[in-house]
């Protein structure tokens, strides 16, 4: 028969175990789910009255940047306050990467059944390529850190970039959505569904911590314009038969 100082030393170390594994648990699940941490923009952010009005302009703006993003950023791991969600956050995410965009648009181009049906794929693809283009060329002179590294996820290891300025998600979504009310959707019910679309992937991108709030904002905005660009630059067939007869003139006499 055990004593009663036993039983209580027995009780006090279970009680201790349980705390420990809890206190464990926590640190794990926190350390797990730390998207803003080292790597992230998470500088000092303080001001003086000595310095120009627009750098405090801007350390606020910054300030409150940051905050957002860290308050919408509710999906960033299967420990914050909607992990539940996130495969279904994650499958909206990749619906606006650019490889199944372009793969779908050279294959309806292949495939197309008209050549206005052909023109349309081909400029898509063109603008897909467009936008990829200039978003890497802005995020190589901004160079702002991303503020999540999730590289235990498998697609993450592929697809997340170092820099996050401008979100290229945004700014395909945006141009997607807008090429798409010009040149295919008719019905209001569409409309409807395309910008909705585009604005649950640019959502995605802040809910996985995957940006900041000003990424997504320049992105969309960034999108919106480029095709302002891509109609205006707009390729038809004969336009692509007169470049591909002077390529191959060219080619044959120099």
């Amino acid at each position: 028969m055990s004593s009663p100082g036993s039983r209580r030393n027995s009780c006090r170390g279970a009680v201790c175990g349980s705390r420990a594994t809890f206190e464990y648990q926590v640190r794990r699940r926190s350390s797990s789910c730390s998207y803003f941490a080292s790597g992230a923009q998470t500088g000092d952010f303080s001001v003086s009255l000595s310095q120009p009005m627009f750098t405090i302009t801007l350390r606020f703006l910054l300030a409150i940047d940051l905050w957002l993003s860290k308050r919408l950023g509710v999906c960033a791991c299967e420990g914050s306050a909607w992990g539940g969600i996130r495969p279904l956050v994650r499958l909206v995410e990749f619906s606006g990467h650019v490889i199944p965009w372009l793969i779908g648009a050279v294959y309806t181009l292949l495939r197309g059944r008209s050549v206005e049906e052909q023109e349309i794929m081909l400029n898509l693809a063109l603008a897909l390529i467009l936008d990829l283009l200039l978003v890497r060329i802005v995020k190589t002179l901004v160079r702002r850190r991303m503020p999540a590294q999730n590289r235990s996820e498998i697609l993450s290891t592929f697809f997340v970039e170092r820099y996050s300025f401008p979100s290229g998600h945004a700014s395909r979504a945006a141009m997607c959505a807008r090429f798409f009310l010009a040149q295919l959707v008719d019905t209001d019910a569409m409309r409807l569904l395309v910008v909705g679309w585009a604005a649950l992937v640019s959502l995605s991108r802040l809910l996985l911590a995957r940006h900041y709030v000003t990424d997504v904002g320049f992105g969309l905005a960034m999108g919106y314009c480029q095709y302002s660009l891509v109609e205006r630059l707009w390729v038809t067939w004969d336009l692509l038969q007169d470049m591909l007869v002077a390529g191959a003139v060219y080619f044959l006499f120099n």
